[in-house]
């Protein structure tokens, strides 16, 4: 008789992917963290709480990417199997948190290398639930390395024509430090880690200094962060006489709606790539590593002029 699946919920989409991949059909998961919503400043509603209490079983990122969270998880910890996946990342490939002390930039899924380290402790932890399905969540690791491989070598084949000069990314909050490291990219959010952080009107002017001087022509949003301090750069840009453009909007926190290719791991970060690459004068293909992006750059930054 086949076994019953194993009641997860995971915290970020991120997580339930790999735990969805890895799990197969041996996992049902629910992610209470949903799309456009941002994990640093979430807290749990009466229905998760309710979630989390029938689980068998929770996954989250950790290193304090849900900050608000992280209470009621160390506490729910001391009953059931709750797992930082993050913190399978050696300490020696994080990167240190400018905002917090004694803590690591949490948005590791950026850098699809070593976001493979996250994915094999959902495999660890999912083989400690059912030993006995060891060999079949092995297989479905493999396979989904095979993928996540995959999109690092097309990160380094986009990531590589954007020209060196160009190589500014300027986004709503500090998201993709990891992927900046991993493609030589300089990047810089208006706010901090968090999006907790604040963006007073001098980070805004050090901004605007920035784009002018570098001769920055795109600024990116994100899915789960106002666009507000985005749009105040935009117009300080125009006030000395440099058009900067919305380049497209990005997913930092949060991947795309469900039932999308944007709604994957895959999918989110093929698209950010992609979006990436092209806003910043470099070549990619508009629909992406596997062609299934749902629009290509020019159309989508086009509509959010």
């Amino acid at each position: 008789m086949a076994s019953k699946p194993i009641n997860v919920v995971a915290t970020v989409g991120m997580v339930a992917d790999a735990v969805k991949a890895v799990g197969g059909e041996q996992v049902s998961v629910t992610a209470i963290i949903g799309t456009g919503v941002d994990p640093h400043s979430y807290r749990q509603t009466r229905s998760d709480v309710v979630k989390l209490g029938k689980a068998e079983a929770i996954f989250a990122n950790g290193l304090f990417l849900e900050a608000q969270l992280e209470g009621l998880l160390l506490k729910l910890k001391a009953k059931k199997p709750v797992y930082f996946i993050g913190e399978q990342v050696p300490v020696a490939k994080r990167i240190s948190s400018p905002t917090y002390k004694n803590r690591f930039d949490p948005h590791i899924w950026m850098s699809p290398s070593i976001w493979k380290n996250a994915v094999h402790g959902v495999t660890k932890a999912l083989i400690d639930l059912r030993p006995e399905q060891a060999a079949y969540f092995n297989a479905n690791e493999q396979a989904y390395l095979q993928t996540i491989d995959q999109l690092v070598a097309y990160g380094r084949e986009v990531m590589t024509t954007v020209p060196a000069k160009k190589r500014v990314l300027v986004t709503a909050h500090d998201a993709f430090s990891y992927m900046g490291r991993d493609f030589n990219i300089k990047v810089v959010g208006i706010q901090g880690i968090s999006t907790n952080s604040e963006a007073g009107l001098q980070r805004i002017e050090q901004l605007v200094k920035l784009l002018v001087e570098n001769k920055v022509t795109a600024v990116f949003v994100e899915s789960s962060v106002s666009e507000r301090n985005i749009r105040a750069l935009i117009e300080g840009a125009a006030a000395q006489g440099h058009k900067v453009t919305i380049g497209g909007e990005l997913f930092s926190d949060a991947m795309g709606a469900p039932n999308t290719y944007e709604g994957t791991y895959i999918g989110m970060i093929d698209h950010n790539m992609t979006f990436i690459a092209r806003a910043l004068g470099g070549k990619a293909p508009a629909k992406g590593m596997l062609g299934k992006l749902s629009q290509d750059v020019n159309h989508s930054s086009s509509q959010l002029q």
